[in-house]
């Protein structure tokens, strides 16, 4: 988790070397605790989903709060949620991204909840559960042998195209599905996974 990632001037992540984005959903509400300086959010906005991450971006900032990143290797416990008088969700656990200089007990793991309050979620669903799938897949199989890395941007590698040509579209779920990458004003990319203020806030 970082953040207050790298956003564009229109609200998109700034993308990492070799990251794909694979969709977009508005009106979601977002529930994270243990922010820094801020305790627990609760706020809407835009869910991003490539083939690193998952990106809240908030509609208004919360204080310092702007938007957040969770690497789809350091989620973990991820639940779809039906309850039965509230819309459905997904909740899970979020480990952070500890930065090489520091040590790993100043940081906590993070619960989240993303609640699907504009339409169904029969699109996003599918799409996010196999794809944190395949990356935990290909995780394992690059580090047989090998010591257990969760280097986020590992996940890069993850079979995305073949996973799009075959996802079900929901038409009550009002998620964009990026057929193309997105262009932005800029052709910025990321090279490496360090937190760093948000330069562009909504």
């Amino acid at each position: 988790m970082a953040l207050n990632p790298q956003l564009f001037p229109n609200g998109m992540p700034v993308p990492f070397v070799n990251e794909l984005f694979v969709l977009a959903r508005d009106g979601v509400e977002f529930h994270v605790d243990k922010i820094p300086g801020g305790g627990q959010v609760k706020t809407k906005g835009t869910i991003y989903l490539s083939n690193i991450r998952m990106v809240f971006v908030a509609s208004k900032p919360v204080g310092e709060f702007v938007s957040f990143d969770m690497p789809l290797l350091h989620i973990h416990g991820e639940k779809f949620n039906q309850p039965i008088f509230q819309c459905n969700n997904i909740s899970g656990l979020v480990e952070p991204v500890v930065p090489d200089n520091e040590h790993r007990a100043l940081y906590s793991t993070h619960s989240f909840k993303i609640l699907f309050k504009e339409g169904g979620c029969g699109t996003f669903v599918p799409l996010f559960l196999n794809l944190i799938t395949s990356v935990r897949r290909y995780n394992q199989q690059s580090n047989v042998g090998a010591e257990p890395r969760v280097d986020p941007l590992q996940a890069a590698q993850t079979p995305v195209d073949e996973m799009m040509r075959h996802a079900y579209v929901d038409p009550n779920d009002p998620t964009r599905i990026f057929l193309q990458q997105p262009t932005s004003e800029s052709q910025l990319r990321r090279r490496n996974y360090e937190a760093q203020p948000a330069e562009h806030p909504i």
